[in-house]
């Protein structure tokens, strides 16, 4: 099938001098080809029971999430663990094939690439943190009476605005959940209703930002240029976040937030200083460095530069609140290299490595071990053939007239994205039966292109197992042992914020709208694309 093999035959794209992340979805792309194309790997029960580890691990999830209100990520490992174990006894024949396709699929670039944004995001997070930025917001919020019912819809914007510039809605939650979300949580906004709002930021820019890699998957495998479906997109993406804002203001009248000891509120606000506010530098420089076509990985590096210098020459934090090293009291070596600024003598009970560098990464360990299991699992899937038994299902038996189609292909991105954790590998997974079924009823490009993306990036932000949820989660978990202030209880569960992810609810209904209603459909006669993205 023609788009199947889009990778192998576009070339030469470039957007924002931005050749790097142009080779990452070609390989991406290929890689997605290839499973389809290895050996097959037949099951007892046919191909349905090769979604067995991924229909498992969902139940796992929702059991420990949603039921039990266990919020653990580790938890979710051994769940995606054992759901892969009990998948290989239904396997017919040699277990090898499955054994090796657990193995592929944990080393795909998708996988990797959301990891490595992850870790650099953190880092670059909590070394703001530590220069006083969370201090500085405080600061600010006060002065511009910005209270707790407004802060969630503010927040929204902002985490909107920043996804849009940087490309990554990950890299936006990180950062958010470990230095907005506080703040917002200390002025008495409701932690879920806080949460849900950054995740909607977040899907907002992941959607519509032009160098996100959702972005340029969906415009590559549905031929179209990405200046084009950008720009066709905005009426979806811009009518739901305009309610979504509207929905943060109205809820945030009514959802009171979580009681802080006024003495200890008052304390930090009173304390909090400007001088934090000098961060917004460092943002900048990630910010703009991304938008010059930059790699997100060279554009959050030189952004931690940036924080770093401000945080010693102005002395917001010292060279030990970034990376320390401590060593035993009782070695001789240690003892002697005390004086250095990394250096810490502790009793030997305590030896480690410690500050914002090491604990920005630390965070999101448990959360790479699960994402890397997921996609495995969804590899299992696709060489088993559930994918293809799905999608053959909805094609031949549900989309049988245009109006139909379209919702086939909403419904259809929200099922994969159910099951595959990570928006683009969802959105690899599901492309080119976008392609097939908007082909057969000539659906325009750019329609396809919009469908796709939209509500990959809307569900990648909104079920508890999702990837965007969890590395907020991951964030926020690490907030208790930075703020005296900051309980348990103010630690969100992924399962509670998923009615408030108010944008990406939003998105999906105005696609599920347009698809039964008409509103924007085009067809491939209607308008063409004047240059085809290539990769």
């Amino acid at each position: 099938m023609k788009v199947e093999v889009v990778a192998s035959h576009f070339h030469g794209y470039r957007m924002s001098g931005d050749a790097d992340e142009s080779s990452d979805v070609t390989e991406e792309l290929a890689q997605a080809q290839q499973a389809r194309s290895d050996p097959r790997i037949e099951f007892y029960g046919g191909k349905w029971m090769s979604g067995l580890p991924i229909a498992l691990f969902i139940l796992w999830a929702i059991v420990q999430s949603g039921i039990l209100r266990i919020s653990d990520t580790t938890g979710l490992v051994a769940g995606m663990l054992l759901s892969l174990i009990v998948g290989m006894l239904f396997v017919r024949g040699d277990w090898k094939t499955y054994a090796n396709t657990v193995f592929d699929g944990m080393t795909q670039r998708v996988a990797a690439t959301a990891i490595v944004a992850w870790l650099w995001a953190g880092m670059f997070s909590e070394t703001i943190q530590v220069g006083g930025f969370v201090s500085g917001l405080v600061w600010a919020a006060d002065v511009l009476n910005v209270g707790p019912a407004l802060f969630p819809a503010v927040t929204f914007v902002l985490a909107a605005l920043l996804a849009t510039g940087i490309g990554t809605g990950y890299g936006t939650t990180v950062a958010f959940s470990t230095l907005i979300f506080p703040a917002g949580v200390l002025l008495g906004a409701n932690p879920t209703l806080l949460f849900g709002s950054i995740l909607s930021g977040a899907a907002f820019g992941d959607n519509l930002a032009p160098v996100s890699d959702t972005t340029i998957v969906s415009a590559v495998t549905q031929e179209s240029d990405i200046g084009g479906v950008v720009a066709s997109r905005f009426k979806y993406a811009i009518v739901a976040a305009v309610l979504a804002f509207i929905a943060y203001l109205v809820a945030g009248q009514f959802m009171g937030g979580q009681e802080i000891a006024q003495s200890a509120q008052d304390l930090f606000v009173q304390n909090s200083e400007p001088i934090g506010l000098v961060h917004l530098l460092s943002m900048l420089v990630v910010i703009a460095t991304a938008i010059m076509g930059r790699h997100i990985i060279e554009a959050i590096s030189l952004g931690l530069i940036v924080a770093v210098v401000l945080n010693l020459v102005l002395g917001l934090a010292s060279v030990s609140d970034m990376v320390v090293f401590k060593v035993s009291n009782q070695f001789a070596l240690g003892q002697s290299l005390s004086g250095l600024p990394m250096v810490e003598l502790v009793a030997p009970a305590n030896t480690g490595v410690g500050g914002s560098i090491y604990s920005g990464a630390e965070g999101f360990f448990p959360l790479a071990m699960l994402v890397l299991l997921i996609v495995a699992g969804s590899r299992i899937m696709i060489r088993g053939g559930a994918f293809e038994a799905l999608q053959e299902w909805l094609l031949t038996r549900v989309a049988t007239t245009v109006r139909r189609a379209e919702v086939v292909m909403v419904i259809g991105t929200g099922i994969v994205n159910a099951m595959i954790t990570i928006n683009t590998a969802a959105e690899i997974t599901i492309a080119p039966y976008i392609a097939r079924i908007g082909e057969r009823f000539n659906i325009n490009g750019y329609r396809r292109a919009n469908i796709l993306d939209a509500n990959t990036t809307a569900m990648g932000y909104i079920f508890p197992w999702a990837g965007g949820v969890l590395v907020g989660y991951a964030a926020i978990q690490n907030l208790p042992g930075q703020f005296d202030w900051f309980t348990q209880a103010m630690v969100v569960n992924p399962a509670r914020v998923v009615p408030y992810v108010f944008h990406g609810w939003l998105l999906f209904g105005v696609f599920l709208v347009a698809a039964v209603t008409g509103f924007g459909l085009e067809y491939v006669t209607d308008r063409e694309s004047t240059e085809v993205t290539r990769v």
